[in-house]
């Protein structure tokens, strides 16, 4: 029975990834439609998010964790991709955009100051990249959001913006740091028995928690996306451009530094993808409703860049590798 149960939910697993490009969009529709009834709920929030980053910190451990601090050099060059090139790309573009509105642009900043997304371990391990490094950078990332999130909102934005520091590093504490070391920590404790035995069938729950976390969100700006407007769409075809920036800046630095395909697709995925539904929380909470619609705007779109951008690292992939096998036949064979 209970085998069955398990199977169960991993097949489960397996459809809701097939299926990751229509999770978000799909459940921010369900919250504007839902508004009054998911508003009460809002508080279940963090200590959702709290459970998903739980379950997904279980493939992390020291071991790997060691490995790509022993060469550093692609987890810094990433960082600085994550937490200077893009924030600023954000900033300068909000700005330029957006100068009488600090709410907006603090959405920005917010939109690519938050670490990158645990869901990035499915896309990289689904074509193929680096688990280790993205392990390592999801973790890092993870344990410095505390400091680097209030910081670049603090460094940016000044006193434009309200920001409250201390209330919001407690709960990326919360949220995000503690159950992160407890799954690494269970991981490590239990020898990697929790990945293999209940990763798994605990999976397909941290989809459903993305979809529980974003229809909630999504219910708390309803009020701003029910009546769409010119600044609206604006705003939702520029972070549209500039989350597709994050990956095209990855893919860039991987082949600026030659680095190789395993390499290549962690860095490519992991400098577009966001924690969007941490961000949201964050945004939602500590802020006035309008920061959060850039990065509500980000979720209706992440999911399905993240595909599209597998669909170009595969066929990359295959031209590379046509080319290595033409180099490699032999002249007499090549002139025959």
């Amino acid at each position: 029975m209970l085998t069955q149960i398990r199977n169960g939910l991993v097949r489960s697993n397996s459809f809701l990834e097939k299926i990751m490009p229509l999770i978000t969009p799909t459940a921010i529709v369900v919250g504007v439609l839902n508004e009054s009834r998911l508003l009460p709920y809002t508080g279940l929030v963090p200590w959702i998010f709290a459970m998903m980053t739980l379950i997904g910190s279980f493939k992390s451990n020291f071991r790997d964790l060691l490995t790509v601090l022993v060469k550093p050099q692609k987890l810094i060059i990433l960082m600085l991709i994550l937490h200077v090139i893009m924030p600023l790309i954000g900033w300068l573009v909000a700005m330029a955009i957006f100068p009488d509105d600090p709410y907006t642009v603090t959405g920005y900043v917010l939109l690519f100051a938050i670490p990158t997304g645990v869901v990035s371990v499915v896309w990289v391990s689904i074509y193929g990249g680096n688990i280790a490094l993205t392990l390592a950078l999801i973790l890092i990332d993870t344990l410095l959001s505390p400091l680097i999130v209030p910081g670049t909102l603090h460094l940016l934005m000044g006193t434009s913006v309200q920001i409250q520091l201390g209330d919001m590093m407690k709960g990326l504490l919360w949220m995000v740091v503690l159950p992160s070391l407890a799954g690494m920590l269970l991981n490590q404790w239990t020898k990697g028995k929790i990945s293999t035995v209940c990763g798994p069938p605990l999976s397909p729950f941290v989809k459903v928690g993305l979809f529980i976390v974003v229809a909630i969100n999504g219910a708390s700006i309803a009020r701003y996306l029910k009546h769409p407007d010119g600044k609206l769409a604006l705003i939702i075809g520029i972070t549209f451009v500039t989350v597709v920036l994050g990956y095209v800046v990855g893919a860039l630095v991987a082949r600026r530094f030659h680095w190789n395909y395993e390499d290549s697709v962690a860095v490519q995925f992991n400098s577009g993808m966001r924690n969007l539904s941490a961000g949201a929380v964050l945004a939602v909470k500590y802020f006035p409703p309008a920061v959060a619609l850039p990065v509500i705007s980000g979720m209706l779109f992440q999911q399905i860049l993240a595909a599209a951008s597998g669909f170009f690292i595969r066929g990359r992939a295959r031209r590379l590798l046509l080319e290595d096998a033409g180099k490699r036949v032999p002249k007499t064979e090549a002139h025959s």
